[in-house]
């Protein structure tokens, strides 16, 4: 679908949960000029205060059924439970045509919620962008938070392929790579790749004693910089992602049997070729 960078894609954009992901879109639709009206929807009279006199939004409420109506695109930016409640109560306050987008961490049980919800006139299409921080909050927004990094988009056969084009063309102009890959294959990579590797981060700083931490150096504060995001948000996705996170948890237990074994044994070689291996996949992350 061809846009000019500063045409209007859309007319009335709602975004409900204006925090860092919520917000930096705002800021990035602002930005590029992608829509005549952004309505931020908070349950929080701070976030709304902060989000409105910055600029991030043009409208803010704190009514969910007044600021979806008339719009022609729907942004849910929530944790993943809050998604799943929302589909099941916004759809019939949407007018025909629009577009409702979720930027989930997880994607199979919104998105059968959705095509289950939903009235047939209103087009889901399911996203990831993956950027972000262990920062969450309105304050945090970035209109370039997107810029360079991936979006993935999980379409299915019911997917509209009109709206799957132009919400694919909107992540593009706000400076998105776009994949596309089945909800469950998503699922599962993001085990792998994300949902894991936040709860190792909790884990590690969980199983270390409090008055050991002010010894904490560099290394700990990088390897658990994740650890001080959103519980909530954690949690929700290890509910509705329980099976692949699972799967991934005991992969990782397996590999770090393997060097307590080798450590036991002091089985050098096994261990430096562990290590080894292990480096040679970190120095290939771009």
């Amino acid at each position: 679908m061809k846009t000019k960078q500063n045409s209007v894609f859309f007319k009335k954009v709602t975004i409900i949960g204006i925090g860092l992901l919520g917000g930096s879109i705002g800021m990035a639709m602002k930005k590029n000029r992608l829509s005549s009206e952004v309505t931020g929807v908070s349950r929080r009279q701070a976030t709304l205060g902060y989000a409105l006199k910055k600029k991030i939004v043009d409208k803010a409420s704190s009514n969910i059924v007044k600021s979806v109506q008339g719009a022609d695109l729907v942004i849910l930016a929530t944790p993943v439970q809050t998604i799943v409640t929302l589909l099941a109560n916004i759809g019939k306050h949407l007018k025909r045509g629009c577009i409702v987008m979720d930027v989930g961490s997880t994607k199979t049980s919104i998105i059968e919620n959705a095509e289950k919800n939903l009235p047939p006139h209103v087009y889901f299409v399911g996203t990831h962008p993956l950027a972000g921080s262990e920062k969450k909050g309105v304050e945090f927004s970035n209109p370039d938070l997107f810029r360079n990094s991936f979006c993935v988009m999980t379409p299915t056969d019911k997917t509209n392929a009109q709206a799957k084009e132009k919400i694919a063309t909107l992540w593009s102009l706000i400076g998105s790579v776009v994949k596309t890959v089945s909800p469950d294959e998503h699922d599962k990579i993001l085990a792998f790749t994300s949902h894991v590797p936040h709860l190792l981060a909790y884990a590690l700083i969980d199983a270390i004693p409090g008055k050991y931490l002010e010894y904490g150096s560099t290394g700990l504060k990088d390897t658990t910089r994740i650890a001080g995001s959103s519980p909530q948000l954690w949690n929700d996705v290890c509910m509705e992602n329980s099976k692949n996170t699972l799967f991934v948890l005991d992969e990782v237990v397996k590999v770090l049997s393997g060097y307590r074994k080798a450590i036991a044994l002091k089985d050098q070689p096994i261990l430096i070729e562990s290590f080894k291996r292990s480096k040679s996949k970190r120095d290939g992350l771009k």
